[in-house]
Parts: structure tokens; sequence; C-alpha cells
């Protein structure tokens, strides 16, 4: 059997009549009364009594009739989808996202995404730092990532999102809180705390290197597993960190922030990532909703050369 077989039967049950069923069907009686004829002697049942004035169904065919029709539908459901998969309206896209500043931008993204094409599965996948978020891009385990440039892999393509102001977090009662900047050389006697070193995370290299061109080698203290809970720590007074400034709504109590001074980077530049040989079409749709809810910030003021 297949789907002609369906309309087939359907288009005669629904006439009573083999000359309106094969008009309808755009197709002339006799191979319309074969087709009958040969399903019948497939399914071994009788499915219309005939006679020269009149079609009716026999049992057999009324009960075959619901299941027939629920065919066709599931038929042309499975075409609909076929067709919204291959222009991006459904399917799935595996996000990797990390830190604190993801909690700004991730959100923005997905709500777009979800108004404008409810039939896309966005699945995220947290803690993904950078490094681990290249790796994953390039084995294909990730259709995007929030990441932060430089970005050395030639397989990747990427959009800057976002222009991040490097800061340092103080706990409310440090020495430095009062001033309206610090220079990293003054916190060499303090404690710090880091996010793991294996994390991959941008940030967390960022502070060791800023660090060592202030001329010392940060003396860590606590080791956090995310952005949140190093604010936290030094809120409790743990030690100091370096942070961003899309982090600053995170953690307000007991915690002050300052512009750093003297140590580059100033700062750091979110992006989104994705390999640039991925067809998907609904990646391509995301990142169509992404040139809109995450426009990229006017970057002549960085001096940033972005095809570095």
């Amino acid at each position: 059997m297949d789907l002609r077989d369906f309309e087939a039967f359907i288009a005669v049950a629904e006439e009573l009549h083999f000359g309106r069923a094969a008009a309808r069907l755009h197709m002339a009686q006799p191979p319309l009364s074969n087709r009958i004829t040969q399903l019948e002697t497939e399914l071994r049942l009788k499915l219309f009594q005939r006679t020269t004035r009149n079609v009716r169904l026999t049992d057999a065919g009324e009960r075959l009739l619901g299941p027939a029709r629920r065919a066709l539908n599931q038929a042309a459901a499975v075409r609909e989808l076929a067709a919204a998969i291959a222009s991006g309206e459904e399917g799935r896209v595996r996000i990797g996202f990390a830190g604190a500043s993801s909690q700004r931008v991730l959100p923005l993204l997905t709500s777009a995404v979800r108004k404008a094409y409810p039939g896309i599965d966005l699945v995220l996948q947290s803690q993904t730092y950078v490094y681990k978020a290249f790796d994953a891009l390039v084995a294909g385990d990730l259709d995007l990532a929030f990441v932060r440039i430089p970005i050395a892999r030639p397989e990747l393509s990427y959009r800057i999102v976002e222009a991040e102001r490097v800061m340092c977090a103080l706990p409310a009662g440090h020495r430095l809180a009062d001033r309206d900047s610090v220079h990293l050389e003054d916190l060499v006697d303090d404690d710090f705390v880091s996010l793991p070193a294996d994390s991959g995370s941008m940030l967390q290299l960022t502070m060791y290197s800023m660090c060592m061109s202030a001329g010392f080698r940060p003396k860590i203290s606590q080791v956090a597993p995310d952005s949140s809970t190093a604010l936290a720590l030094v809120a409790a007074g743990a030690g100091v960190t370096i942070t961003l400034s899309s982090v600053c709504q995170v953690q307000t109590v007991g915690i002050v922030y300052k512009p750093i001074e003297g140590t580059e980077p100033s700062h750091l530049f979110p992006a989104l990532a994705w390999r640039t040989d991925n067809t998907s079409p609904a990646l391509l749709r995301v990142l169509a909703v992404g040139e809109t809810a995450l426009p990229t910030p006017n970057l002549d003021s960085y001096g940033l050369d972005i095809n570095k």
C-alpha cells in the first residue's frame, strides 16, 4: 500500500461514486477501479458493495475509513514538519554559555528566538567556558556559543555582541574602596578569588595576565566554580577579583567595583561563535534573530581590529 491507495479509498468512500471520485483525483475511472480492486486484494477484504446503481461501504470499509484518514493526516503532518525543518522554522540549536555575564545577553537572544520561531528547540549548556566552547563547536557538539575574542580557530565564524569593561571587585570595607579607580600593583599583597585554573575561562586568564603585567602573581585564597560565587566570596571578605562591567549587577551588597587603570586590556569583547560550515537552517534563523536581539556595538572607539 502507499498513500495513493488511501487517497483513492477515501475519495470513493466519501463520494460513493467512482466517476465523481475519479474526477476529484484528476484520473480516469478505470485506473481508480483497478486501484481499489488491488487494495481489496492486498487487504483480503471487500471495501465496497457495488451495483449498477450505487456504491456503498461494507462494514470493513467503514471500519477502515477512520484509520485511512488518520494515515493521510499524519503523512501531511510529516510533510509540513519536514518543510519547516528545511526552512529553519523547526529544529534544534545547542547553545553553550558560561559566566555571570551571560545572564544578560543569553535571555535577550533566547526570548527573541522563542518569540520569532517557537518551533526551534534551544538546548542550553551551561559551564561552557571559552576554550571548551571552541572545542565543542569544532567537534559539532554545539551549534552556537557565547565566547570572547580572540578566536584563533579558522573553522569558526563569530560576531561581537558586547563590549565589557574589565573591573576590579573589592569588599566594601577594602582600603581602596573610596578610590575612583585602582591600579593592580596596589593589590600585590591582597588575596584573590579566582575561577578554576582548568575552567578555560577567558576572565580567569585575563586576571592572571593583568596581574603579571603589573609585576606580580596573584595570591589565590579561594577558588570559585563560577563568577557569581566568586563575587559572593569577595563580598564576604575572602579577597578581591577581576570581573566585568556586565557582571556588576549580579552582586551589589558588600562589594564595590572599580575601573582598573594602567593595565591592559581595558575591555573584553563577548561574541557569538559558530562553525563556519554549519548550514543548519535553524541555526541560520537564530543567527538572523541575534542580529537584532544582540546588535554589534560600535567598536571604533576601542581601536579593535575585528579581523585579527
